[in-house]
């Protein structure tokens, strides 16, 4: 597979109202965004455009009006964030070291600890 490209955190706002209903159209973007922030329509239609380019969402243009749904699941983009984030960061994928790090410092509560632990069992399986 494709290494994914990077997506800003403005172009993520986008990708997140696309997760939650497509195909949508422009407008419906623009409208869907109004109440979270204040970027003005040609904004949008910017991030639009460059998502398209990074080849994560499509445009269909034989639909009236055109219409851009994604080509990549939320997880796949959550995925491929943390693993640049990773690499970034600690310069592998290793997720070993950010959690030891996480755990040395985070305050965790009695029930996030047995999630934690919940988890790793499973794993173990």
């Amino acid at each position: 597979m494709k290494e994914m490209s990077r997506i800003s955190d403005a172009e993520w706002e986008v990708m997140k109202v696309l997760w939650t209903k497509s195909p949508m159209s422009a407008s419906e973007v623009i409208e869907a965004l109004a109440g979270v922030n204040d970027w003005s329509p040609k904004t949008i239609r910017t991030l639009l455009t460059r998502l398209v380019q990074k080849e994560v969402i499509t445009l269909d243009s034989n639909s009236k009006p055109y219409v851009y749904s994604p080509l990549v699941t939320e997880d796949e983009t959550t995925r491929a964030e943390t693993e640049s984030f990773l690499k970034r960061l600690y310069g592998s994928v290793a997720l070993k070291p950010m959690l030891v790090n996480f755990l040395k410092y985070e305050k965790l509560s009695k029930e996030d600890i047995d999630e934690l632990k919940s988890i790793l069992d499973e794993r173990k399986e």
